[in-house]
Formats: C-alpha cells, sequence, structure tokens
C-alpha cells in the first residue's frame, strides 16, 4: 500500500509507521511526507531518505487556494491512502472528496465521545474511566468519519492532562501500525 504521509509536529506516529516498514510489520510504502510548516517530522522523513513536501497556509492567498494547492502536492504521489499523522489542519471537503475513503486520521479518544482539538482535556473534566484512541477515516465533518479501529486507555485518578495524554499517543502509535498493516492487507496488488 501507497501512502502519503502528513505531518505537523514531532512526527512520532510517523516514526512509529516508519520502523514497522522498516521492520517488515507492515507492507506500506511511505511515497512521501508532506506538512503544512516546517516540523520534526519533516526532519524524520527526510533522515529516512523519503521525499518531503511543505505547502504552508501563509504561501496562499486563501485557504481554499491552500487546500489545492495541497490536493495536488498529495496527489503528485499516488497514494492509496493518505495519513494525518498529527496533521493539526482541518482539510475542505473538495480535499476529502479527491481522496475519499482513502484519508486515515487518527484522535486520542474513543470517538464519538470527546471530538475536536482538546478531546483529552474534555474527558478528564468529564470524569471518565476510560477513553483511548480511534483511527478513523476522515470525512467533511471534523472527526465524524466511520471508525477503522480503537484502543482503550484507562484514567488513573491521579492523572493530569500531559500523563494521560502520553499513555493516549503510546496505545496510538501501536494502533496505527496495526491498522495500516489491515488496510495494506486490502490494497491490491499494483
Amino acid at each position: 500500500m501507497r501512502i502519503v504521509v502528513m505531518v505537523s509536529g514531532s512526527g512520532t506516529n510517523l516514526q512509529a509507521v516508519l520502523d514497522a516498514v522498516r521492520a517488515g510489520r507492515i507492507d506500506v510504502e511511505i511515497a512521501a511526507v508532506g506538512a503544512d510548516k516546517p516540523c520534526r517530522g519533516l526532519e524524520r522523513a527526510e533522515a529516512a531518505g523519503i521525499t518531503t513536501f511543505l505547502v504552508r497556509p501563509a504561501d496562499h492567498p486563501d485557504r481554499t487556494r491552500w487546500n489545492r494547492a495541497l490536493q495536488e502536492a498529495v496527489a503528485a504521489h499516488a497514494p492509496d491512502r493518505v495519513l494525518f499523522a498529527g496533521f493539526m489542519r482541518i482539510v475542505d471537503a473538495e480535499f476529502v472528496e479527491a481522496f475519499r475513503g482513502r484519508i486515515v486520521n487518527t484522535h486520542p479518544s474513543l470517538l464519538p465521545s470527546f471530538p475536536g482539538a482538546h478531546a483529552v482535556r474534555d474527558a478528564l473534566a468529564h470524569g471518565v474511566k476510560v477513553t483511548g484512541v480511534t483511527v478513523h477515516e476522515v470525512v467533511a465533518d471534523v472527526d465524524a468519519g466511520p471508525i477503522l479501529a480503537q484502543a482503550a486507555v484507562p484514567v488513573q485518578e491521579e492523572d493530569t492532562e500531559a500523563q494521560l495524554h502520553e499513555r493516549i499517543k503510546a496505545a496510538e502509535r501501536q494502533l496505527l501500525v496495526d491498522a495500516l498493516g489491515l488496510l495494506a492487507r486490502s490494497v491490491p496488488a499494483r
């Protein structure tokens, strides 16, 4: 399965995928890694010898043109799937439609509970005893796509937001690799 990975930050999810590919645990080819800003994730890709690209919103006159530039940059690598691995931008409906059924994202909660940017904080504020991580398909609505996989993470009494988020991130990396492995097995050979 050929993928383009989109990142915005440290690239720990990307690194988990790189490690799994290198170890032969998943049958995935990372065609390129793109970002919306210079970040550690791009550095990880470059260090692994993977093609990178940068499509910054500030380089475009408006969101629509940024979305089209990003769409073209991703499409240029002919991916079977597009992975948002800590990509902290919301893309428009036209971008989603261009890759319909092929964009994968992770979210730090058991969706549909706690969608949005503050899922871990929201889970703690609601006093849940279990939260987790979801790997889902991206649709035009935020954090609303079909669920591909989930893993539960218990909330401990003494958890801070940072502590809980770190445990969720550890579960997220494993779940993401497992989900990509399953998806790769369903892609017809080229």
